[in-house]
């Protein structure tokens, strides 16, 4: 399953390359609930078609409707969605919430295909960059990304950061593994499955063909960029311990092993020992895995690990929970 933004630029590209003028949308922040984070996408022709999502349909509904009409013809302009029920560009949200969405209009010219195959190969490959759009000409500019809030908008500009999506690598085949497919798909990430038992061989995790391969090997082999979690869930050392020291040596933001507080203490031990690992090395890794919600079933404990997956990659601290 390809990452919602992927789809967005991807069909963008397409209509840019048959002559098309196009909108493309992005949220830039939210206030209260929202169903979509900001960074999301939707790019849109004057005739209503469309592909992407900025909430649960009822922006989009505004959007499309504005468009009908001939309005947002602008290079590029922020749009507010949920402050007053009086003014229809000010939709009252039914979760209750606010959005601010950067609309640009653009016309299907070489730079602008030359410009979103750019921000594919960004979304595909192995590094995030900083997309400045000019809130006056609409002209976008990609810079490389020094981190920061996923938006941001100034006087003149507006920036968003743009990249690979999240990716799930399981190491390892178990039930734990086997749900924390099952929520990665439904969060929209990208997962893969690594484990090089025989016995494994052939199986399918959510639809997804198990690698039979190691995954310390996959992971040397450049199967890690700065989006991506490793979770190794079998409680097989041969699979586990080497999946971790490689992942140590990668920009992974998670890296996490299942298991008791005693055999974490165990790994640890042996990841030193063993490894070569430094205590720095290894205090990247989260062991015992997850949040603490007292989870029992495989399931339960698949959905304390990608909590914690999310957290991480949110930035929020445990305490602030």
């Amino acid at each position: 399953m390809q990452h919602l933004d992927l789809q967005v630029i991807e069909q963008a590209l397409r209509w840019v390359t048959d002559g098309h003028k196009l909108w493309l949308c992005t949220v830039l922040s939210t206030y209260g609930s929202a169903p979509r984070a900001p960074g999301a996408l939707l790019v849109a022709r004057a005739d209503g078609s469309h592909v992407g999502s900025l909430s649960g349909g009822c922006v989009e509904e505004d959007f499309l409707a504005s468009l009908a009409q001939g309005e947002l013809r602008a290079p590029a302009q922020i749009v507010r969605y949920g402050e007053s029920a009086d003014d229809r560009h000010r939709l009252r949200l039914p979760c209750g919430g606010i959005l601010q969405v950067l609309v640009e209009h653009h016309a299907p010219t070489e730079a602008l295909a030359n410009h979103l195959e750019a921000l594919q190969a960004a979304l595909q490959g192995q590094r995030r960059l900083l997309r400045r759009v000019n809130l006056t000409t609409g002209n976008a500019e990609l810079l490389p990304d020094r981190g920061g809030e996923q938006t941001c908008l100034m006087d003149e500009h507006a920036e968003i950061r743009i990249g690979p999506a999240l990716r799930l690598l399981l190491a390892g085949v178990s039930p734990v593994a086997q749900a924390c497919a099952g929520f990665a798909r439904a969060l929209g990430c990208e997962v893969i499955v690594c484990d090089p038992r025989e016995e494994m061989q052939g199986m399918l995790v959510e639809g997804i063909e198990v690698r039979p391969v190691l995954p310390s090997m996959f992971i040397a082999s450049g199967g890690c960029h700065e989006a991506t979690a490793v979770v190794a869930l079998t409680h097989d050392p041969r699979i586990d311990d080497l999946a971790l020291m490689e992942a140590v040596r990668t920009p992974a933001f998670y890296i996490g092993a299942m298991g008791s507080r005693q055999t974490s203490s165990n790994r640890a031990e042996r990841l030193q020992r063993v490894g070569g690992l430094s205590l720095e090395q290894i205090e990247r890794i989260h062991m015992p895995i997850g949040l603490d919600l007292g989870s029992k079933t495989p399931a339960e404990i698949a959905l304390s690990v990608m909590a914690d997956v999310l957290r991480v990659y949110r930035g929020k601290a445990r305490d602030a929970l």
